[in-house]
């Protein structure tokens, strides 16, 4: 089930969430490991919901379950590359799951739905993501009653085996018994990737009790069904049958995911090479990325012998912890000002050893998280202006933070050019790191116009002064000294001035210009439909029906169409 809104009783002053997490910590997935083969097994621990006020009964979900969930992957995906599918199944009897906890979104703050529901999307994009440029497959077992957000995290899988044993059915059932939508891509995802023909999706989502069995298969709904007795084998089987259609080494040496390591100050978070300054009054955060220091591998020896502390790999871990404890924990920060200090050279460097050897199980796993990371920053509800300072090295990967932004000022020193900040365009702006539509970060800031695009191709490897980039069109303003201060000072105050409600609802709209596919529809519907259905009063009102459920009573709409 999934997220609604407003008129709710918040929790006051809730503890800040933690994303960091390992296996032993674990309180709602089983994962063991067989050949190719993992399995994570939902067993919800019912008194562990990541916040109080409810009980997470027949294995439904909260962000705590999706944060684990998370880490369980990533540690796939870096600690056990000899393995190619994952099975998603349930330890419990007769259910798989049956969604988001309902009575936890009665208790959550509208904030707290909506930024659980887009970290849930993420995780299950997640998935897609990997099976297309890892080889890592996916498979749900469904072996019991799989509900909503349930259904949705089967969605997401490449292929869904359902049990047949006359009980257990998927369904959708957020419109009729909620007056919500599915809120992690269950209607896109149904006929974006299933296909499912228009009048059957129709139904199904306007249907409580869920389709089983045969009818389930030949709605395209599940891609198998088999029997109780014959079910685990037939998992097993078409397990094996996905892990040859991967490419993960075998004979790979994992790398371990050692814990995050970070410090937290009342205004600031500080990993090694990101920290966070947190000034409330200003209601502004400033994102510092820190380039590769000292020696760095340049072949394969050094990269596995640096493991976890390699610099690609380490700056993406940390650069997302960091996008995900701002975005849920300090939603008053409205404004991330994104900088970076350290020697471009270096940055680029880094870049030429992941694009050397980017068919490298450990540096494409890398790459995936670097897109990954990038990406969060692109769907992050706040607005994103960077700072081209002296010191700076925005190039290549790091340059892809700029190109993220609502807005980039680059200071100009024209009367010192050795201290005068530069970009540098490289190889890796032109496609390593795409967006969710596809395209890279320049094609969207140019729409793909082959003389813009021609023009900066020109200059790749070249460091770019800010009237020289600016001429290019790769940044938005070029401040000299006299005016930096008084210019990047007055955008910010009027930035953080103006209604966040339509500052998030622009900032969507501008940044995703380019083609449209599955991926972006789930996030524009999300920030579009579900947004307003779920403050509505047919969801949330006294008599709204994600109100009244479980309480007996009937739901009372208004039944004018908006």
């Amino acid at each position: 089930m999934h997220f609604i809104s407003a008129k709710e009783t918040p929790v006051t002053q809730p503890a800040p969430v933690d994303y960091r997490t390992e296996p032993s910590a674990y309180r709602h997935w089983k994962l063991r490991f067989e050949g190719p083969v993992a399995t994570l097994s939902a067993d919800f621990d019912e008194n562990a919901g990541l916040r109080p006020g409810y009980k997470l009964k027949l294995n439904s979900y909260d962000l705590g379950v999706d944060i684990e969930l998370n880490d369980a992957i990533n540690r796939i995906r870096f600690e056990h590359p000899q393995v190619r599918t994952v099975i998603l199944t349930s330890a419990r009897e007769k259910v798989f799951c049956s969604g988001a906890n309902i009575f936890m979104l009665g208790v959550s703050s509208h904030a707290w739905k909506v930024n659980c529901c887009k970290f849930t999307n993420e995780t299950r994009n997640g998935f897609e993501d990997s099976s297309s440029n890892s080889g890592l497959k996916f498979l749900a077992a469904v072996n019991g009653a799989c509900a909503g957000g349930g259904y949705e995290l089967a969605l997401a899988c490449d292929e869904i085996l359902l049990v047949d044993d006359r009980s257990s059915s998927v369904s959708l059932p957020e419109v009729p018994l909620l007056g919500v939508l599915p809120g992690t891509g269950g209607l896109t995802r149904v006929t974006d990737k299933r296909h499912v023909r228009h009048d059957l999706a129709d139904i199904f989502c306007t249907t409580a009790e869920g389709v089983r069995g045969q009818k389930a298969k030949d709605w395209r709904l599940v891609d198998e069904i088999a029997k109780p007795a014959q079910f685990a084998a037939k998992v097993q089987e078409r397990a094996l049958q996905l892990a040859q259609q991967s490419d993960r080494p075998a004979d790979g040496k994992g790398v371990q995911l050692t814990p995050l390591r970070r410090t937290d100050e009342a205004h600031a978070l500080r990993y090694r090479h990101v920290s966070v300054e947190i000034d409330r009054a200003r209601r502004v955060a400033t994102f510092t990325v820190k380039g590769p220091s000292g020696a760095q591998p340049a072949d394969l020896a050094g990269i596995e012998a640096a493991g976890v502390a390699w610099y690609p790999l380490a700056l993406a871990r940390e650069l997302e912890d960091a996008i995900l404890s701002m975005r849920t924990n300090e939603l008053e920060i409205g404004t991330w000002l994104l900088k970076t200090e350290g020697d471009a050279a270096a940055v680029l460097a880094s870049d030429a050893t992941l694009l050397a050897h980017q068919s490298h199980w450990l540096v494409r796993e890398t790459i995936g998280y670097l897109r990954r990371t990038f990406s969060r920053l692109d769907v992050s509800s706040r607005s994103l202006f960077a700072l081209i300072e002296s010191g700076s090295c925005f190039a290549g990967s790091l340059l892809e933070l700029a190109l993220a932004c609502d807005r980039s000022y680059h200071l100009a020193l024209p009367d010192d050019e050795a201290g005068a900040p530069k970009i540098t365009v490289a190889e890796a702006n032109f496609g390593l790191f795409p967006m969710v539509t596809g395209q890279s970060r320049l094609q969207r800031r140019f729409y793909d116009e082959q003389p813009a695009m021609q023009a900066v191709r020109a200059k790749a490897g070249q460091p770019l002064d800010a009237d020289a980039a600016f001429a290019l069109g790769l940044v938005t303003s070029n401040p000299d000294d006299i005016d930096w201060a008084d210019e990047t000072r007055l955008a910010i105050e009027e930035r953080v001035a103006m209604s966040p409600d339509a500052l998030t609802g622009l900032e969507a709209n501008l940044r995703f210009n380019g083609p449209e596919n599955m991926f972006t529809r789930i996030f524009g519907r999300l920030t579009a439909w579900q947004n307003w259905i779920f403050q509505r009063p047919n969801a949330v009102g006294d008599k709204g029906a994600l109100k009244v459920y479980g309480k007996g009573e009937r739901a009372a709409f208004d039944w004018n169409r908006v």
